[in-house]
């Protein structure tokens, strides 16, 4: 099975303008994410809109397509991306996996177990949870929660603590069950990643501001592989210094 990956990269941000070009431990924090996805696919592109991150990228030897600035998703910018690569440099993939421009710590581990749902030929879209560690992170709206069937596909994602656990006191909740934290890496068969970027945004993704929602709403499934490691994304200068520190932890990186 081929796979390729593709890392969406806007310029433009509200929290933090310039996100992917901003340095971390002497590196831009794009050039930090290819190098890790590169651990696990051997085809990596970077989609930007951005002469500054296509010029970066150039600059230390990745691959980088220019794509429209209009795109609403990461999920459309990849679309794009994918029907440029396969007609200008002829690479047929079976499977697209989409990581976030701005998770410079992402696992080859991670990238591996979202491959391996793809040895179930059912999967359509596959993505990444890990358990919660707090109450309050399972609380904060900004993390997305997950629930799964016995199938380990997403019955629903939302930013409310999801599910109710009766009963209990919220301090127990973790005690009783497992909540999931939604990793926001994508990896699509090439025909439904074509097919979800013609949808319509459905009232469930507008309600909480989560794309994943159309998919599920309009009867795609989602496999969910799991993983013990947390990623630090970054959004906020803030973030970039906190990452500034794991990095001098972690000489892995």
């Amino acid at each position: 099975m081929k796979f390729i990956a593709i890392i969406p990269a806007r310029y433009a941000s509200t929290r933090f303008p310039g996100k992917p070009l901003a340095m971390l431990g002497g590196k831009t924090v794009i050039q930090r994410v290819v190098e890790q996805v590169k651990k696990a696919v051997d085809d990596v592109y970077v989609a930007t809109d951005d002469d500054r991150i296509y010029n970066a990228v150039k600059d230390f030897g990745a691959n980088v397509v220019m794509t429209r600035s209009d795109h609403k998703s990461g999920t459309d910018r990849v679309c794009e991306a994918l029907q440029h690569i396969t007609e200008k440099e002829g690479l047929t993939p079976d499977v697209v996996i989409n990581i976030q421009g701005d998770e410079p710590f992402i696992r080859a581990s991670q990238i591996e177990t979202v491959k391996d749902c793809f040895q179930d030929d059912a999967t359509q879209i596959a993505t990444l949870g890990k358990p919660f560690e707090s109450i309050d992170a399972v609380c904060n709206p900004n993390s997305p929660k997950i629930v799964l069937n016995n199938n380990s596909c997403a019955m629903y994602f939302s930013r409310s603590p999801i599910p109710f656990i009766r009963g209990k006191e919220q301090s127990q909740w973790l005690n009783n069950f497992t909540f999931l934290k939604h990793i926001g890496m994508y990896a699509y068969r090439t025909d439904t990643l074509r097919q979800i970027t013609q949808l319509p945004q459905s009232p469930l993704e507008i309600a909480e501001s989560l794309e994943q929602l159309r998919w599920l709403q309009n009867g795609y499934t989602i496999k969910v592989g799991l993983t013990d490691v947390e990623t630090i994304g970054i959004d906020t200068p803030e973030d970039l210094q906190k990452a500034e520190e794991f990095l001098t932890k972690d000489n892995t990186l």
